[in-house]
């Protein structure tokens, strides 16, 4: 279920991303775009473009919205605060078990490194 929906948002994304992209630009945000003339009137007529965008980005946002639920519902109810202040899970167990052979040999009088061989 969850791959189905994902699938459509994905699906979703990159038509909204288009069909945003063929829309023509009526702002002038940067001094750039495409004016409509003068004599604007305050309620454009909604194009057709328009009326997709909107129906894309309303269906965007409910897939997104049932993502969310989705996951939630998943993750259950442990919290990452919650575990903030709990004790770890592990017991204490020394490094090292005592009179294991996993302890450093002991310090003897040896070099660390051979003698140089001068020629």
């Amino acid at each position: 279920m969850e791959n189905v929906i994902l699938a459509i948002h994905l699906v979703l994304a990159l038509l909204l991303v288009g069909v945003v992209l063929l829309q023509r630009s009526e702002g002038g945000g940067l001094g750039m775009g495409g004016g409509g003339g003068g004599a604007m009137s305050g309620r454009a007529a909604a194009t057709a473009l328009g009326k997709v965008t909107w129906i894309l980005a309303i269906l965007f946002i409910c897939t997104s919205i049932t993502l969310t639920v989705l996951a939630a519902q998943k993750a259950g109810s442990n919290s990452v605060v919650d575990q903030i202040g709990a004790p770890s899970a592990r017991p204490n167990v020394p490094a090292v078990p005592a009179g294991s052979d996993l302890l450093p040999p002991a310090p003897t009088d040896a070099p660390l490194a051979p003698p140089r061989a001068d020629n």
